[in-house]
């Protein structure tokens, strides 16, 4: 944690001597492969188990919402772990957090491919989110360590790997492993790279780990943990019950708002608070988290849609609907790279924007979905929108750390990481309760994509006279109508991103050259 919270010993630290301008050196290039593989399992996952949502309904007889629950669940697990990332690696050491989060994450992986009910896959989904919700901060920080400031775009890009391996993977393997093998071979796979990636960080993080005893913040702990899962939890059951107005969805946003709200006044007058939120008083951190929640809240939640539109509406499997979604992973891949170097020279401001300007093209075309919109189209589109992905969602993530001192970077590391999982779980909720109100408008969409995600019960419904043996022409377009719908609110966000995108460094960011980024 920094130094104006009392949890970092980064004081009595001899700083590392300076990185070397330009690439990165082959010993940053291994930590960077140690925290790439965990990133990688802890991302893939995401994707993968959101092309195995029609599945998981048809294998435990639950619904759309149900199911969505084994995403929602893992994320808000994550959101819950994250905020002791830096009071864990000030305590036990970053290595040591490190190699925990992956036992964690694997033997959770394990107990989900043995699950027997939906609720048990929950259940062990919070088990891997525990492990994962440390994955991604503390590797950032021993990454951003071994890099220094002067390549934190460089490093954002490294990080950005399995967000390119995300989407282009996740989707393609979740669909081969469906179909090949069984769902649970979803969770299967984790085990062996579980193991490799523990093995190879035993290896190569060797640094000395220099830990403290910092009091914990207790009265922060039980303020911001809890508030943070209450208000996820709340605004996640509305995809549930279809609104936010039930008392189901009230009741425990409002509770973990204030919950919240008073950690926010805690927070401000504690000397050491849990999340140090005085960062904020840094302008360029202040702007990129707003572009960042507002980015994030529009992708997750489009991120949703694509797989249940073309399982649902079109009748493609699994697998084909990963493949589908292979070019917006593409797109990234080709500019993230160049992206992120440039930003250390440039600054983010310019290419932010260029990427918001894609996303935007390349997700307006989704806003016109009809049952039978050309593949050509909807894949260059996908393939556009990966373009604008690879030039904003690392380039932002780099402006919010560079500009931070070496004793700041725990703590804004931390913060990044709770800011990008709430917004990804605000934005699943926002867009299935869009979705799902699209969808209770025309009754018989429903059926319609039951008919292709799952006809065996369609066949029932025909069987018991609830439903035609050939689905209408117009419930298919009803029901296309109704993810297009969704994805204008997607749409809509992006654009309202630019906003703060606008402000966004378009130079070189300097500030921290002169302080070496140092981990606890």
């Amino acid at each position: 944690m920094s130094s104006t919270t009392g949890n970092s010993p980064a004081s009595t630290q001899t700083p590392p001597a300076p990185a070397p301008q330009g690439g990165l050196d082959r010993k940053v290039l291994l930590v960077a492969g140690v925290v790439v593989l965990g990133a990688i399992m802890s991302i893939l996952d995401v994707t993968v188990v959101a092309v195995a949502q029609n599945t998981f309904q048809n294998e435990f007889g639950t619904d759309a919402a149900g199911a969505a629950w084994t995403m929602t669940g893992y994320t808000l697990a994550l959101a819950a772990v994250i905020p002791l990332s830096s009071w864990a690696v000030a305590r036990f050491g970053a290595r040591n957090v490190y190699l925990t989060s992956l036992v964690l994450f694997t033997i959770g992986s394990a107990l989900c491919a043995m699950a027997s009910s939906i609720g048990m896959l929950v259940a062990f989904r919070v088990i891997q989110g525990l492990g994962g919700g440390l994955l991604m901060p503390v590797g950032m920080m021993i990454l951003t360590k071994a890099a220094g400031p002067e390549r934190v775009g460089s490093v954002m890009a490294v990080l950005g790997i399995p967000m390119l391996l995300g989407p282009i993977a996740g989707p393609i393997l979740g669909g081969l492993l469906i179909e090949k093998a069984s769902w649970h071979w979803v969770f299967l796979i984790n085990v062996p790279v579980g193991i490799v990636a523990f093995v190879y960080s035993w290896i190569v993080l060797r640094d000395k780990q220099e830990t403290s005893r910092p009091s914990i913040d207790i009265i922060g702990l039980v303020l911001l943990s809890p508030g943070l899962a209450l208000f996820l939890y709340g605004i996640s059951v509305s995809a549930e019950e279809g609104t936010f107005l039930a008392a189901k969805v009230l009741i425990p946003a409002a509770v973990g708002l204030v919950l919240i709200l008073a950690f926010i006044a805690h927070a401000l007058r504690s000397k050491a608070p849990l999340l140090d939120l005085r960062l904020f008083g840094n302008r360029t951190l202040s702007i990129s988290v707003i572009a960042m929640t507002l980015f994030m809240i529009a992708f997750f939640g489009a991120s949703l849609l694509y797989p249940q539109y073309f399982i649902g509406i079109r009748g493609e499997s699994t697998l084909a609907a990963g493949l589908l979604l292979a070019p917006q992973g593409i797109g990234a891949m080709i500019t993230m790279p160049i992206a992120g170097r440039l930003t250390d020279k440039m600054g983010p401001g310019k290419f932010v924007l260029g990427g918001l300007v894609l996303i935007a093209l390349g997700m307006g075309t989704f806003t016109f979905l009809g049952a039978d919109s050309s593949y050509w189209l909807l894949c260059g589109a996908l393939f556009v929108q990966g373009l604008g992905m690879g030039m904003t969602m690392m380039p932002i993530m780099s402006s919010a750390l560079a500009t931070l001192n070496s004793s700041q970077v725990p703590d804004g590391s931390t913060l990044v990481n709770v800011v990008q999982q709430t917004a990804s779980s605000i934005g699943t909720a926002i867009i299935s309760v869009v979705l799902a109100s699209n969808l209770a408008a025309h009754a018989e969409s429903k059926l319609a994509i039951a008919s292709n995600a799952a006809p065996e019960q369609y066949d029932k419904l025909v069987a018991a006279g609830q439903a035609p043996a050939e689905v209408p022409t117009q419930w298919l377009d009803w029901g296309a109508s109704a993810f297009a719908g969704a994805f204008v609110i997607s749409a809509v966000l992006i654009a309202v991103t630019f906003v703060p995108a606008f402000f966004l460094p378009r130079k070189r960011i300097a500030g921290a050259e002169s302080a070496p980024v140092m981990m606890h």
